[in-house]
């Protein structure tokens, strides 16, 4: 099995991949450190990675062509198109997600810009204009990570 799970910064992808990984006993590769391994884009002003998505997702095809059960996660895989089963799109209340990234302590910039993203469903928008909807699996991100991990197996069908 092959999946992707993307969504906005803070929603709760890591986590879900995570657990996903650990079920169904899949390689975990986070977008980030895929680029870095492979020498994928570059450190802006802020020390940010910024990762081209048409370099990632070159690169990912490569590596999907190869591997098998793997579970890839990370924001900017919405913006690719990759050989995978199913796409797992995690959503937030914008409110929610708000919340969250002031926690995490993120500069009012990057909440914002995100929390705008949430609003306007981004990455949800992105991945349906690059896959078959019957790939997709939008899943609202819930009070709890168990619950979120719940409603995701309840809709993954191999």
């Amino acid at each position: 099995m092959k999946l992707l799970i993307t969504g906005t910064p803070g929603c709760g992808k890591t986590t879900l991949a995570k657990n996903i990984a650990k079920k169904f006993r899949l390689k975990l590769i986070n977008e980030k450190d895929f680029a870095l391994q492979n020498k994928i884009g570059s450190f802006n002003d802020e020390n940010e990675l910024e990762i081209p998505p048409k370099q990632l997702e070159k690169a990912l095809t490569l590596f999907l062509k190869k591997n098998n059960n793997v579970v890839l996660e990370g924001h900017v895989l919405s913006e690719t198109k990759i050989p995978v089963d199913k796409v797992i799109v995690v959503t937030i209340h914008p409110e929610e997600l708000e919340a969250r990234l002031e926690q995490r302590n993120y500069a009012p910039a990057k909440i914002m810009d995100n929390v705008f993203c949430e609003g306007i469903e981004y990455c949800k928008k992105h991945v349906l204009r690059r896959y078959p909807e019957k790939k997709v699996i939008i899943v609202p991100s819930q009070i709890t990570p168990a619950l979120t991990f719940g409603l995701a197996i309840s809709k993954i069908k191999p």
